[in-house]
Parts: C-alpha cells; sequence; structure tokens
C-alpha cells in the first residue's frame, strides 16, 4: 500500500470509485449502501427518495443549519458513470489504482464521483474542527442517470414537495477540469439539443444512379451543419478571449441506415449533439433546420430526442450578490486564480436554474487534462486533497452567508 493509500478520504474514494455504476441498466444498491455509512460516519441524517422509480433512488445527506429557515446550501453530484472501453485502458477502470506518480485511474474519477466525496470530506474537515453547524443548512444529493439526461433523477425530483422543502437557495454542481493552474465557476449552461433527421429517398440497385436519393440529402445536410462547426471552430481561433462556452458547438454522433452494401437504402438517419450558447437564437435555428430539409430534396423528417429551452442564467456574478462575493473571496484567500465562464455543456443543475434557483457549476481540478468520458481518465491525489481544503473553505463561507 502507498502512503496515498492510508489517507482515510483516499480509500473512501477508492471504494467508491469502484462500484460499478456504469450505463446501461444500472443497480445503484451499492452507491446507497456506501453513502448510508459515511452518513453515519458524519452523524448526519439521509433520505432516500424514489420519484423516478424504484430502482432510481436519490440520496440526500443534510447538515442542519443554525438557521435552518434560510434557503439552503445544495452541493449535487451524480452517481452513475458512462459506459467504458476496458481495452483502452492502462488501469482497469473500477479498481482506483495508484500509479507511481500519484493518479487515481477510474471512471468516474472526474466526472464526478470524486466531487461527491469531496463534499462530504469537507463536511468532516469542518466538524472535526469543532463546527457544530453553519448559518444554513447544506444538502448534499446524489443524483441517478445524469448522464442520460436525468429524466428519472433530477428532472423527475424537482418537481415534488420533498425537493421542495429542501428550501434551496444556492446550488453548487459538477464542472470541468482546467489545464492551467486556474480555476473556473461556471454561471450558466448551454442548451442542449439532440437533433435526429430522418431522411427518405427512392431504394434501388447499387448499379444505378436514383435520383434524390437519402445519401445525396444527407450529404447536404451534413455539408450544412459541419458548416456551423467550422464556424464556431473559427470563432474560438480568431478571439482568444472566446471559450467553448461561447459558441454553438455541434457532433455527428450517430448515422444508421442501409442493410446490404449493393442495395440503396430506402431511410437514412442521422443525428447531431447540439450544445447552443446563452445568446443563440433557438427559434431562427430550427427554421434554419426546416429550410435545409427542403432545399436537399424534402421528404425529411426532423426529430428533436432532446430539446431543452433556453434557461436564463440565474447566478448573479456582480459584487451585489454575497455568494459570488464569498466564493471570490474564499479563492483569493487561498491564492488561486478564479475566472468565470459559460458551462460548454449541461448538468443536472439545468433543472433548478429552470426553476430559477441560482446555481454555480464548479471542479477544483487545476492543471489537470479534461479527461471526463475518456480512456485512462485519472485525477491526481494532491488535486483532489486540494480540493477537499477548497471545498471546506467555501462552505465555511457561504453557508454562512
Amino acid at each position: 500500500m502507498s502512503e496515498w493509500e492510508k489517507n482515510k478520504e483516499i480509500q473512501l474514494l477508492q471504494e467508491y470509485l469502484r462500484i460499478p455504476s456504469v450505463h446501461p441498466d444500472i443497480d445503484y444498491t451499492s452507491c446507497v449502501e456506501f453513502l448510508k455509512k459515511q452518513s453515519k460516519d458524519l452523524n448526519l441524517p439521509l433520505k432516500v427518495y424514489h420519484p423516478g422509480g424504484p430502482t432510481k433512488p436519490i440520496v440526500v445527506i443534510t447538515w442542519l443549519g443554525q438557521q435552518p429557515q434560510l434557503p439552503s446550501i445544495m452541493l449535487n453530484s451524480h452517481m452513475d458513470v458512462v459506459p467504458v472501453y476496458p481495452e483502452k485502458w492502462t488501469h482497469p477502470p473500477f479498481a482506483a489504482e495508484i500509479d507511481e506518480e500519484g493518479r487515481i485511474f477510474a471512471r468516474g474519477s472526474q466526472d464526478m464521483k470524486s466531487i461527491g466525496m469531496q463534499y462530504l470530506a469537507a463536511l468532516r474537515a469542518l466538524k472535526k474542527k469543532g463546527v457544530v453547524a453553519l448559518k444554513r443548512t447544506i444538502h448534499v444529493t446524489f443524483m441517478p442517470d445524469e448522464e442520460i439526461s436525468g429524466v428519472l433523477g433530477m428532472k423527475s425530483f424537482v418537481t415534488t414537495d420533498d425537493f421542495r422543502n429542501l428550501n434551496v437557495g444556492l446550488c453548487l454542481d459538477e464542472g470541468v477540469a482546467n489545464t492551467n493552474d486556474e480555476y473556473t465557476a461556471y454561471y450558466a449552461e448551454k442548451t442542449i439539443w439532440y437533433v435526429q433527421f430522418i431522411i427518405h429517398g427512392p431504394a434501388g440497385h447499387g448499379s444505378l444512379l436514383h435520383k434524390n436519393t437519402a445519401g445525396e440529402k444527407l450529404e447536404y445536410i451534413l455539408n450544412k451543419m459541419m458548416d456551423l462547426r467550422r464556424q464556431a471552430e473559427h470563432k474560438l481561433k480568431s478571439n482568444p478571449a472566446c471559450s467553448l462556452g461561447d459558441v454553438n458547438t455541434l457532433n455527428l454522433t450517430v448515422v444508421k441506415g442501409g442493410v446490404q452494401s449493393n442495395v440503396v437504402p430506402p431511410v437514412i438517419e442521422a443525428t447531431f449533439d447540439l450544445r447552443l450558447g446563452i445568446n443563440a437564437d433557438l427559434e431562427g435555428l430550427e427554421k434554419q433546420l426546416r429550410t435545409w430539409c427542403e432545399e436537399a430534396g424534402g421528404d425529411i423528417d426532423i426529430n428533436f430526442k432532446t430539446k431543452d429551452k433556453k434557461i436564463a442564467t440565474t447566478f448573479d456574478i456582480s459584487d451585489t450578490n454575497p455568494f459570488w462575493v464569498g466564493f471570490k473571496t474564499t479563492m483569493e484567500k487561498l491564492g488561486l486564480k478564479l475566472r468565470h465562464a459559460v458551462l460548454p455543456g449541461v448538468t443536472d443543475v439545468r433543472y433548478l436554474r429552470e426553476l430559477g434557483i441560482p446555481a454555480l457549476n464548479f471542479s477544483p481540478m487545476a492543471n489537470t487534462p479534461i479527461l471526463l468520458h475518456d480512456h485512462d481518465e485519472f485525477l491526481k491525489v494532491e488535486t483532489y486533497l486540494k480540493g477537499i481544503e477548497i471545498y471546506e473553505n467555501l462552505l465555511a463561507t457561504i453557508a454562512n452567508v
């Protein structure tokens, strides 16, 4: 056992990472049992809710505040992780092995089991220092199914009286690692659309030149969509102050069609992942997509597999917001560089933002390659422990606002 693995917090993180709560068809039982042990160790009450059904548990660990009537602080994370290709990993993806450089290799080490455990470790550190309670109540929440849009998780939960009774005044959730020495607080998220084009055309023998085939129409749609992608790339390259959160991103993610090499398919399906900036014209974009379908030759259906509405920014990053002032001041006292931006992706807190609840996305991971959903996902031990210290100080400030 390395010196790192003798650290209680590292041991707990490894134990959590070794639970293979991986899509598809996750059994969350082991996660819930693990979290029950953590609540007992912290001497804090735990409740489990099932708004999305009996196999979709939501775990809430609560530290009651001195003034529980004040809006609470919600520290959110998710228990699920995305699938892996084990043959592409240099370490088993659910072994949580630590190499000689102090890197913890595991699916969920960045996204985002580590953050859920950092929340609990920060509470443990505060209690160890003799803090009986902070001014505001803190709810540490663990969600299912975030990686598949949280429909039976957070989306269901926010409609319940159980959620409303939490009286959330601020929610923290995951952000993105920084490859440099900065830390980023994301005050808003993009809007996510999954757009599926169902393209129809004549079928026939592969030796003939049929007119207006699904393949020709796909070419037109693909060129138009990739033009949008290139515009975003150009904007990023031409403006150093611009980040991924400031542009519309687009990727072709699924293509289906055809049954045999010599048969022209009557239908081809193409799905695109769009992450749209906070200033995007959603109505204008949808109109443009439908126009391109007609220009391509018609007989193309558009299916929005996900079509979120534009979500207003709910977190004020001005000096009139005591939460933001406290966040900035704490990071300054720790000697850390802080910037703010729009999150390039989306998370569970979009459902809170839809209700007007202030939310910040934040992952305390500086000088760390961005490996969420990637092979060989890892987080350094020293980065993880530094994150605990950061949350300890942040909570001591914002939960006392």
